[in-house]
Order: C-alpha cells, then sequence, then structure tokens
C-alpha cells in the first residue's frame, strides 16, 4: 500500500469514528501521527504496583480542517491527571529563570504595581507569581493539583485548588477579583474543554486588561518532528491560527505574538477584549501569513508527519541497539512527560536503559510509566558511570549537558532523541 492509499485509509477511519472538534464542532476526518498505546505520562509507579494492571490509552492526534486545532480525544479526566501531579516547574532553573524575566517585562509593559492584580492559571509551585510578590504586584494562582499548590503556598504565593473555568471566574468576579493580567503557560494545551476555560478569561479579564498564554508551536512540532510533546494530558496543540479563531469565538483579540525557544519552540500570545482600545502589533499578522505560507490551513501538510515519527524511532532503536551490541552501557537523564511517549513508542525498557535520574524526588524511587524504567537521583550517574547518557527532556539539554559536563571525565557521550539521533561529547565542548 502506497502513503496515499495509506492517508485516504487512514482518513476515512476518522470519519467512521465520529469525533467531533472540541473548539468548532466540526467532524473530524484528518490525522496527525498515531503513536500507538501508552499510560498518562506523569502516572509514575511504586514499586508494589509493578505487577498490577496498568492502564493503556490510544495517542491517535487528528486535525480539525475548519480551525486547524490538531488534537488528542479525552481518554484520561483532567480530575484524574491533576489531583496529584507529578511535575513540579521549579526544578528548571532555566524555566524559572525565563519566568521571572517575563514578569520584570509585562510588569514594566503594563504598568502593573500594587494597584494591580495579576492571576496564573495552573500556577503550579509558584514558580511564576514569587517574582511578581518580588515586584510589589498582588497575585492569586489557580492550580488544582493539591500537591503541587501546598508548593506554592509555601512560597508566599496565594493559590487556590481549583479547575478554571466559566463558573470559577463568575465565583472570583462576585469576590470581586479582576484581573489586570491573566497567565497561563503551558495549560492551554491541558485544557478539553477550551471554550469553557476561554469564557472564563473573558468574564474575569478588566476592560483593558491583558491576557498572556505560552504553549508549544504546532508548526515547530510538525517542522523538528517533536512527536513526543504529544501525551494524553496535553488534549490540543496550537497554531496561530488556531488561536486567533478562539480568541474570536470568545470576544476577544490577539495584539501580539512573540516567539520563544522554550520546550522546542513556543509562541507567546497577547489577548484583549474586542473592544478594547489596545493595537495589535504587525507581528500577528507577520506570523499568521507566515503559517498559511508554510502550508498549515491544508490536511496534507499535517498528514506527512507521521512517516517523520516513524523514522526518527527507527533512528534511536538502531543507534540502542548497536550501543548494547558493542557492550555500552545506558541510562536516561529526566523523567519528563514527553520522555514517557518516547520510550512507551519505542519499546524502549530496562533492556536498554539501565535507570533514568530526575531532579525532582518526587519520582525518585518510582519507575516510568509504561517501560517501567526505575528514577533515581542524578548521583545516581556518577555512581554507574554509564558510557551514554539519552537526555529525555531534550528541550532542556544545554542546561543539562553544561550541568553534567563532568561526566566527560569517563568519557561518557550524551545522546539527544529528537528531532533525529545526536550523540555530543561533553569533552569537544568549551565550559
Amino acid at each position: 500500500m502506497n502513503i496515499q492509499a495509506v492517508e485516504i485509509a487512514r482518513d476515512q477511519n476518522m470519519a467512521r469514528q465520529n469525533v467531533s472538534c472540541r473548539l468548532c464542532g466540526s467532524r473530524l476526518r484528518h490525522g496527525l501521527v498515531d503513536l500507538g498505546m501508552s499510560p498518562p505520562c506523569e502516572s509514575f509507579l511504586q514499586a508494589g504496583q509493578l505487577d498490577q494492571v496498568e492502564l493503556y490509552y490510544p495517542l491517535n492526534v487528528l486535525v480539525c480542517e475548519r480551525c486547524y486545532l490538531v488534537q488528542l480525544k479525552e481518554y484520561v479526566s483532567p480530575e484524574t491527571i491533576f489531583s496529584e501531579y507529578a511535575y513540579f516547574s521549579s526544578f528548571s532553573t532555566s524555566w524559572v529563570a525565563h519566568s521571572k524575566a517575563y514578569c520584570g517585562a509585562i510588569a514594566k509593559r503594563l504598568g502593573l504595581g500594587a494597584h494591580s492584580f495579576a492571576v496564573e492559571l495552573a500556577s503550579n509551585d509558584g514558580y511564576l507569581l514569587q517574582h511578581f510578590l518580588a515586584l510589589g504586584v498582588p497575585v492569586l494562582g489557580i492550580e488544582p493539583a493539591a500537591n503541587v499548590a501546598r508548593a506554592a503556598v509555601e512560597k508566599g504565593v496565594p493559590t487556590r485548588v481549583d479547575f478554571f473555568g466559566a463558573r470559577l471566574a463568575v465565583q472570583m468576579v462576585a469576590e470581586g477579583l479582576h484581573a489586570d493580567l491573566i497567565i497561563g503557560n503551558n495549560v492551554l494545551a491541558q485544557v478539553p474543554d477550551l471554550n469553557d476555560f476561554v469564557a472564563g478569561i473573558k468574564i474575569l479579564l478588566k476592560p483593558e486588561g491583558v491576557v498572556t498564554l505560552e504553549f508549544p508551536h504546532v508548526e515547530r512540532l510538525m517542522m523538528e518532528n517533536q512527536f513526543d510533546t504529544i501525551y494524553h494530558e496535553h488534549f490540543s496543540y496550537f497554531s496561530l491560527l488556531t488561536i486567533e479563531f478562539m480568541a474570536a469565538r470568545h470576544g476577544l483579540r490577539l495584539i501580539d505574538v512573540e516567539e520563544l525557544p522554550t520546550h522546542g519552540g513556543s509562541l507567546r500570545v497577547y489577548l484583549a477584549h474586542q473592544c478594547s482600545d489596545r493595537a495589535a502589533l504587525d507581528s500577528v499578522a507577520e506570523l499568521l501569513d507566515r503559517e498559511k505560507r508554510h502550508g498549515l490551513t491544508e490536511m496534507t501538510t499535517y498528514a506527512s508527519f507521521g512517516y517523520k515519527a516513524q523514522r526518527a524511532k527507527r533512528d534511536l532503536l538502531a543507534f540502542l541497539i548497536a550501543a548494547k551490541e558493542e557492550g555500552k552501557t545506558i541510562c536516561g537523564y529526566g523523567a519528563p512527560g514527553k520522555g514517557n511517549t518516547l520510550l512507551n513508542y519505542c519499546a524502549i525498557g530496562t533492556d536498554f536503559l539501565d535507570f533514568t535520574v530526575d531532579r525532582n524526588p518526587y519520582k525518585h524511587g518510582r519507575y516510568t510509566p509504561g517501560m517501567h524504567i526505575p528514577v533515581k537521583p542524578i548521583e545516581a550517574i556518577e555512581q554507574a558511570k554509564p558510557d551514554y547518557i539519552l537526555i529525555l527532556p531534550w528541550n532542556l539539554k544545554d542546561e543539562i549537558i553544561q550541568q553534567m559536563h563532568h561526566v566527560a571525565a569517563w568519557n561518557a557521550k550524551f545522546v539527544v532523541p529528537i528531532p533525529f539521533v545526536t550523540v555530543i561529547d561533553p569533552s569537544e565542548l568549551r565550559k
């Protein structure tokens, strides 16, 4: 069967499923990539759970031909994923620095001060809002994971444990809480009911307030083969074209957009009310035009992505097999959600990776979902002295290589799996 026949068969299967777009309600008839079956990426196991049944769900990604939203079906509810969460933002030094720089810049741009009110949606452990406190800006975090919210409160960041949407926004407004600034960093992808979420933003935002949302750019995801950023807690993947459609649907509009290096390439969009006096900058029209030129309004552009993911899988497995045949030892660095998509899609278990390490103590002594690779403290690398270190959070590779440059002492090399296998010898890099 040739490639075109495979695409036709896949699209026919989409039509038979009768799945509707979560943003515009159109029937979904086109696919981006099928990564098979995988457990939820943050469902790390304790030793006593290893011989119990583990739930797997499809990672079959669809595309809407009307609003261009790339999306997964809601196989796992947000309540299941986020009631207790294993990801703490503050363990990434570069991400905290990124957030601090944002706070200083947006406070200056909007003239925020003691008279203002900033709200972050999915505020995690206070990694960002703590910097507003230092600037004297009153804040409130909204975070559904109670265990993560506790860490924020311990930093002095006021945090409400709840899921954000129109219900909570109405309640907050009734309490006299209107926001000058609403922040949503890497949360939009994690919201199955986008319309309720954006409706809540519209309700909570002051007439001349501003919303900033950061999220991985689907253009970069496809261009750089970042298939491992697809997992069940990410229900949606966005282009600026989709954001423009979504904003207009709820009486909001784009006023600015910035391209960021974070998470393999992200967008930071700025939204305001349709009737706001804030003017839209040229950056918006320029990026919308580029996305159209790069084919993000054409379903054939999305259909070709699956073959890049398959090639990357073969590329990584070929490297690992060759290394093991040579008697080399391999461990992982990091236990991120994207790493678990990669490990499960490529079926990489302890036959390839002896263990992985992570800076988050919550994950120590646990095992990765699906492949059951043990997660250890960073010091385990020094004890084992592996020949290769597979960097699973490849978006942080520069930070990790700098922190772990000393592994050159025993001639260890780093392996970066995305977009395709790259081997980095730290002894050849300047400190």
